[in-house]
Protein backbone atom coordinates (compact mmCIF):
# COMPACT_ATOMS: atom_id res chain seq x y z
CA UNK A 1 0.00 0.00 0.00
CA UNK A 2 1.42 3.38 -1.17
CA UNK A 3 2.43 6.34 1.82
CA UNK A 4 0.07 8.39 1.85
CA UNK A 5 0.55 12.66 3.00
CA UNK A 6 -0.95 13.19 6.20
CA UNK A 7 -4.56 14.82 4.46
CA UNK A 8 -5.29 12.64 2.22
CA UNK A 9 -5.18 9.62 5.03
CA UNK A 10 -7.24 11.61 6.99
CA UNK A 11 -9.69 12.22 4.43
CA UNK A 12 -9.72 8.54 3.27
CA UNK A 13 -10.81 7.33 6.76
CA UNK A 14 -14.55 6.38 8.10
CA UNK A 15 -15.40 8.41 10.94
CA UNK A 16 -14.23 7.30 14.63
CA UNK A 17 -11.23 5.60 13.43
CA UNK A 18 -8.33 5.93 15.21
CA UNK A 19 -4.69 6.76 13.98
CA UNK A 20 -2.04 4.95 16.03
CA UNK A 21 1.47 7.05 16.04
CA UNK A 22 4.57 4.90 15.90
CA UNK A 23 7.79 5.62 16.80
CA UNK A 24 9.75 3.26 14.79
CA UNK A 25 13.42 3.27 17.06
CA UNK A 26 15.91 1.07 16.58
CA UNK A 27 15.48 -1.31 19.42
CA UNK A 28 11.51 -0.31 20.41
CA UNK A 29 8.41 1.04 18.68
CA UNK A 30 6.99 3.73 20.44
CA UNK A 31 2.67 3.49 20.25
CA UNK A 32 0.61 6.47 20.94
CA UNK A 33 -2.97 6.12 19.81
CA UNK A 34 -5.59 8.77 19.20
CA UNK A 35 -8.96 9.32 20.15
CA UNK A 36 -11.74 8.75 17.99
CA UNK A 37 -12.41 12.02 16.71
CA UNK A 38 -8.63 12.46 15.77
CA UNK A 39 -8.43 15.44 18.30
CA UNK A 40 -5.77 13.90 20.86
CA UNK A 41 -2.96 11.62 20.97
CA UNK A 42 -2.35 9.82 23.98
CA UNK A 43 0.91 7.45 24.31
CA UNK A 44 0.00 3.89 24.57
CA UNK A 45 2.84 1.24 24.69
CA UNK A 46 6.14 0.27 23.25
CA UNK A 47 7.31 -3.03 21.56
CA UNK A 48 10.41 -4.40 21.50
CA UNK A 49 12.05 -3.80 17.59
CA UNK A 50 12.44 -7.55 16.07
CA UNK A 51 11.77 -9.44 13.44
CA UNK A 52 8.86 -7.28 10.77
CA UNK A 53 6.20 -9.89 11.32
CA UNK A 54 6.61 -9.94 14.88
CA UNK A 55 6.23 -6.13 15.38
CA UNK A 56 3.16 -6.54 12.58
CA UNK A 57 2.34 -9.05 14.66
CA UNK A 58 2.17 -6.32 18.03
CA UNK A 59 0.79 -3.52 15.88
CA UNK A 60 -2.27 -5.32 14.22
CA UNK A 61 -3.35 -6.64 17.10
CA UNK A 62 -3.78 -3.32 18.93
CA UNK A 63 -5.29 -1.84 15.28
CA UNK A 64 -7.68 -4.41 15.69
CA UNK A 65 -8.64 -4.07 19.34
CA UNK A 66 -8.69 0.04 19.10
CA UNK A 67 -10.62 0.41 15.47
CA UNK A 68 -7.55 1.90 13.71
CA UNK A 69 -7.81 2.81 10.09
CA UNK A 70 -4.04 3.73 9.34
CA UNK A 71 -0.93 4.77 11.08
CA UNK A 72 0.77 8.10 11.12
CA UNK A 73 5.01 7.16 11.88
CA UNK A 74 7.70 9.05 12.35
CA UNK A 75 10.28 10.19 9.56
CA UNK A 76 13.71 11.10 11.31
CA UNK A 77 15.03 13.79 9.25
CA UNK A 78 18.18 15.40 9.27
CA UNK A 79 18.08 18.76 11.23
CA UNK A 80 18.26 20.59 7.86
CA UNK A 81 15.21 18.46 6.58
CA UNK A 82 16.82 15.87 4.51
CA UNK A 83 16.39 12.48 3.92
CA UNK A 84 19.60 10.82 6.12
CA UNK A 85 20.16 7.01 6.61
CA UNK A 86 17.70 7.02 9.37
CA UNK A 87 15.07 9.04 7.76
CA UNK A 88 15.02 5.83 4.66
CA UNK A 89 15.32 3.18 6.81
CA UNK A 90 12.30 4.34 8.54
CA UNK A 91 10.19 4.81 5.34
CA UNK A 92 11.41 1.58 4.11
CA UNK A 93 9.98 0.28 7.19
CA UNK A 94 6.72 1.98 6.70
CA UNK A 95 5.95 0.49 3.13
CA UNK A 96 6.92 -3.15 4.78
CA UNK A 97 4.23 -2.37 7.26
CA UNK A 98 1.56 -1.30 4.80
CA UNK A 99 2.50 -4.14 2.69
CA UNK A 100 1.74 -6.54 6.27
CA UNK A 101 -1.27 -4.85 7.13
CA UNK A 102 -3.06 -3.55 4.47
CA UNK A 103 -3.36 -0.39 6.68
CA UNK A 104 -2.51 3.05 5.22
CA UNK A 105 0.72 5.36 6.40
CA UNK A 106 1.63 8.62 6.16
CA UNK A 107 5.22 9.97 7.77
CA UNK A 108 5.52 12.94 10.35
CA UNK A 109 8.83 14.77 10.66
CA UNK A 110 10.12 13.68 14.05
CA UNK A 111 12.88 15.75 14.45
CA UNK A 112 13.23 16.71 18.32
CA UNK A 113 10.44 14.39 19.22
CA UNK A 114 12.24 12.11 21.55
CA UNK A 115 13.89 15.70 23.31
CA UNK A 116 10.32 17.00 23.58
CA UNK A 117 9.14 13.94 25.44
CA UNK A 118 12.36 13.87 27.72
CA UNK A 119 11.37 17.51 28.98
CA UNK A 120 8.27 16.62 29.50
CA UNK A 121 9.15 13.56 31.40
CA UNK A 122 12.07 15.98 33.39
CA UNK A 123 9.71 18.64 34.33
CA UNK A 124 7.30 15.85 35.49
CA UNK A 125 10.19 14.92 38.12
CA UNK A 126 10.33 11.71 36.10
CA UNK A 127 14.03 9.82 37.32
CA UNK A 128 16.45 8.76 34.58
CA UNK A 129 15.18 5.06 34.84
CA UNK A 130 11.31 6.64 34.08
CA UNK A 131 12.25 8.49 31.25
CA UNK A 132 14.00 5.61 29.74
CA UNK A 133 11.14 3.37 30.14
CA UNK A 134 8.59 6.03 28.99
CA UNK A 135 10.18 8.18 26.49
CA UNK A 136 9.46 6.01 23.13
CA UNK A 137 5.93 6.23 23.52
CA UNK A 138 6.09 9.84 24.89
CA UNK A 139 7.58 10.35 21.29
CA UNK A 140 5.10 8.59 20.03
CA UNK A 141 2.34 10.77 21.30
CA UNK A 142 4.44 14.12 20.51
CA UNK A 143 4.52 12.90 16.60
CA UNK A 144 0.95 11.72 16.43
CA UNK A 145 -0.17 15.37 18.41
CA UNK A 146 2.07 17.23 16.22
CA UNK A 147 -0.14 15.59 12.81
CA UNK A 148 -3.20 15.58 14.51
CA UNK A 149 -2.58 19.57 15.34
CA UNK A 150 -1.56 19.88 11.46
CA UNK A 151 -5.30 18.38 10.47
CA UNK A 152 -7.29 20.80 13.25
CA UNK A 153 -9.52 23.11 10.96
CA UNK A 154 -8.83 26.74 11.58
CA UNK A 155 -11.13 28.77 13.16
CA UNK A 156 -14.23 29.48 10.35
CA UNK A 157 -13.51 26.38 8.91
CA UNK A 158 -16.52 24.70 8.39
CA UNK A 159 -17.26 21.23 10.42
CA UNK A 160 -19.33 18.31 9.13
Amino acid sequence: MPLFNLTDLHAQLPRNQRLIGLDPGTRTIGIALSDVRRVLASPYGSIKRGKLAESVEAIMAIARREDVGGFVVGLPLLMDGTLGPSAQAARDWTFALTDATGLPAAMWDERLSSAEANRSLSSQGANRARRAATVDRMAAAVILQAALDYLRPLPGDSED
